[in-house]
């Protein structure tokens, strides 16, 4: 089975952008913690980190199941991926 994020060029592009939104986001929630800000805005941007993180994460997968595992299916290699995609399933 390929291996890497994900073949299409325009697709890595979109998932590093969103992926630097959330780190954008985090340095953010340090900086606040840093200055002493309110809980509860802190907690505002910490959920926005993690609903960017969460959207990267769809991506990648919708990539990877429509690019990777249809590759490993085609291939005879159902069982495979499927083991695969649970364990990712089962850390949510």
């Amino acid at each position: 089975m390929p291996k890497g994020i994900p073949r299409n060029q325009s697709i890595q592009q979109k998932l590093l952008h969103r992926m630097k939104i959330a780190r954008g986001h985090l340095n953010r929630v340090i900086r606040m913690m840093e200055q002493g800000d309110y809980c509860v805005d802190v907690i505002h941007q910490s959920l926005a980190v993690q609903a960017a993180l969460r959207s990267a994460d769809q991506e990648i997968l919708r990539n990877h199941l429509s690019t990777c595992v249809a590759d490993a299916i085609a291939k005879g290699n159902k069982d495979e991926v499927i083991e695969e995609i649970m364990k990712v399933m089962e850390k949510q």
